[in-house]
């Protein structure tokens, strides 16, 4: 069996013992299909801008250098880098202190605007039918554009809210990962004994989080104050296991998914003191998390599902009779996408996606049924090289939303260059309309070698 395409990323362990293992696991030739080295990368930079005050946001330089070394046909090295460098450092002011993420997968720091961090390091080898992959990487599960319900195995960096592109803002963990061939079906399973979770701005940065629902609950009369977070530290007996079914079934393409894991949102538990002092203290904790999806195409149209349930979430509720004001709940999330391709070079994306609540208590923070409904449109002009497209994105419950415009050229192979904006609009006190005031017009370039 051929090596399969580069796709997976692993991080973490030294290179040393990743080298061992590939070497153990491969199936050694004298030398054949052993290939040297390659080298690659991307040179990546943009300049973000307000509109209403013209503040420039951020002035951003990324070098992300890439490792590809295949020692045998069955078994190869990769790694990834990335160093950034930001001019303004409005999006994380200051020095940020990532306690969220494990020291094994932490950024590193040079000064206030510079960060650098190994962003992927594996092995992926073949041994028997099955496809192991170890190390640092990222596990992507569902199909949905914008905004996520499965794609929750790798916690996020919210440093730009949602504006990042989703391989960049995931956050690598180190993992195991099997692939298991069943038949026709193949069986992915995971272990990730790497406790890192979401990646939240500090106050006073660009996109600091500060919507009602990511907020301490007020508790008149009592002075509230905001405590480190505990976040389990044991790097087994807190590791995430999950496992993913794929098959194809009478057209349909369909996959099972579990995951046993910590929530990456921590929840803030209150502890009142006679003193009249409230301290809360973000915590995170266990629930399951069980799903899947379903897609299949009927001419230009393709239908897309997608389904999760997470058995205990833990959400802030604004009730004085509550003692720790934490609320506990099961949550069913989905979406529904419909992708039309009947328009030559087109794409017209509709999605719903709906979080309920199982729980009917009074206090959350939330609306019990939450509804987001996004929109995208895409266009390809001069064979390819020039795209337009824009994604819409509103919330029905608060009335706010994200309006993204963008056009990519492609100046020449390896080259493109792309000029867009990102538009909130909304009350304050919604998840979009928090960001009202930071609408901002994007320009951009990114060059491969």
């Amino acid at each position: 069996m051929g090596l399969r395409a580069a796709g997976h990323g692993l991080r973490g362990l030294g290179t040393g013992a990743l080298v061992t293992l590939a070497t153990a696991l491969a199936l050694p030739g004298p030398s054949a299909g052993v290939e040297p080295p390659r080298a690659s990368g991307t040179v990546e930079a943009e300049w973000a801008v307000g509109f209403r005050n013209t503040r420039a946001q951020k002035l951003e330089l990324v070098v992300q250098p890439e490792l590809d070394w295949s020692p045998s046909p069955t078994a190869r090295l990769h790694a990834t880098g990335r160093v950034r460098l930001d001019a303004y450092d409005r999006l994380e002011p200051g020095h940020p202190h990532p306690v969220e993420v494990s020291s094994l997968s932490r950024r590193g720091f040079a000064g206030d605007a510079a960060d650098f961090e190994l962003r992927e390091l594996f092995v992926e080898a073949e041994w028997g039918r099955t496809w192991l992959t170890f190390g640092k990487q990222q596990i992507v599960w569902g199909q949905a554009d914008g905004l996520k319900v499965l794609d929750v195995v790798n916690p996020q960096d919210f440093r730009e809210f949602i504006l990042d592109d989703f391989d960049d803002s995931r956050i690598p963990l180190w993992t195991l990962r099997a692939e298991v061939p069943i038949g026709e079906a193949q069986l992915e399973l995971l272990w990730i004994p790497d406790p890192s979770f979401h990646e939240l701005p500090e106050p006073g940065a660009t996109y600091a989080l500060t919507a009602p629902r990511f907020q301490p609950p007020s508790v008149p009369g009592l002075v509230t104050r905001v405590e480190p977070t505990r976040r389990p530290r044991r790097l087994l007996a807190d590791g995430d296991v999950g496992a993913r079914l794929q098959l194809f079934v009478s057209g349909f393409d369909l996959s099972l998914n579990y995951l046993f894991h910590y929530d990456d949102r921590p929840v803030l538990e209150a502890e009142r003191r006679g003193d009249g002092l409230v301290r809360f203290t973000p915590r995170h904790h266990r629930t399951h998390l069980l799903g899947g999806t379903a897609s299949s195409a009927f001419g230009d149209l393709t239908v897309r599902a997608e389904l999760g349930w997470s058995s205990d979430r833990r959400l802030s509720v604004d009730d004085p009779g509550d003692r720790d004001l934490v609320g506990r709940t099961g949550e069913l999330g989905y979406v529904l996408g419909l992708d039309w391709f009947g328009f030559r070079d087109s794409l017209v994306s509709f999605q719903v996606f709906q979080s309920l609540l199982l729980r009917d208590r009074p206090g959350w923070l939330r609306d019990r049924l939450d509804t987001n409904l996004t929109l995208l449109a895409r266009h390809e002009l001069m064979n390819e090289r020039l795209r337009a497209e824009a994604i819409w994105i509103h919330n029905l419950n608060d009335g706010d939303g994200l309006v993204r415009p963008k056009l990519t050229y492609e100046w020449r192979t390896g080259l493109s260059v792309w000029v867009g904006a990102d538009i909130f609009y909304g009350r304050g006190d919604g998840v979009f309309g928090e960001f009202d005031g930071r609408d901002r017009a994007t320009l951009g370039f990114e060059w491969g070698f």
